[in-house]
């Protein structure tokens, strides 16, 4: 247990004496339960993976190496507890409408999306629509949505940008395998130039900008991992165009 909390307070860049002050525990006592002098009680194990930021999966294998039961369940999309969470998500995704919008998982699978989803699915290579649908390789395979974005190179940076940041964070192999994956997917290397404020997608002389909303209080590790990702038009045009659909 010691070593996988000392690999996350690594991965944080946080030293034992940061994490001491953050926590309110000593670096003492930190140094102790890191090199296994000192057996932490599940409080404190949470306490410090609070603190360190470790998504709930990980907070379970800390637990169940400290030899503690898991603290958070984890629902599989049918079970009947996800029920009003999916309700809630089907909510926010057909009032986005006639705007794209789509619920995904932790690593970039489709779960829900919206009517106009097809947007952007219109044209894709039927293999990559087939369940289940990584929205990433979507986007940049080259049977995908990428002979059609206007902005490939700027694009690609970014998303590649964002799976790798989320992988180094979470320490998911399957995340690493998709990022190695993607990236040697053709289209170039690019960025957003030093006047911009956010990121566009140019697509088939449409123009989005999107934003990322997830669960502010998540108690299972399922509902945890859930991400929807809005499109708004970037202009008059777009958006004009989007509503005559």
């Amino acid at each position: 247990m010691g070593d996988l909390l000392r690999d996350w307070r690594r991965t944080r860049r946080l030293s034992q004496l940061d994490l001491s002050i953050s926590t309110g525990v000593s670096a003492r006592h930190i140094s102790f339960v890191e090199t296994g002098r000192s057996r932490p009680s599940p409080d404190l194990i949470l306490r410090l993976a609070e603190q360190l930021e470790i998504p709930l999966a990980d907070r379970n294998a800390l637990l169940l190496a400290g030899g503690h039961a898991p603290a958070y369940p984890s629902h599989a999309l049918t079970d009947p507890e996800m029920g009003p969470v999916l309700a809630a998500v089907r909510h926010l995704l057909d009032g986005h409408d006639p705007y794209p919008a789509a619920l995904i998982d932790q690593h970039w699978d489709l779960v829900e999306a919206n009517a106009a989803i097809e947007v952007f699915t219109a044209g894709c290579a039927p293999h990559l629509l087939e369940p289940p649908i990584n929205v990433l390789r979507l986007s940049l395979h080259p049977d995908g949505m990428a002979p059609r974005i206007g902005n490939l190179a700027e694009w690609r940076a970014h998303l590649l940008h964002r799976l790798r940041q989320q992988a180094t964070t979470t320490n998911d192999p399957m995340l690493y395998d998709l990022l190695e994956e993607l990236s040697g997917y053709p289209g170039g290397t690019g960025a957003a130039g030093p006047t911009s404020v956010v990121v566009p997608l140019v697509y088939q002389h449409l123009s989005f900008v999107s934003t990322t909303t997830l669960f502010g209080t998540p108690l299972d590790v399922t509902v945890a991992g859930l991400a929807i990702e809005s499109f708004f038009p970037a202009d008059s045009a777009t958006a004009e165009r989007l509503r005559a659909r």
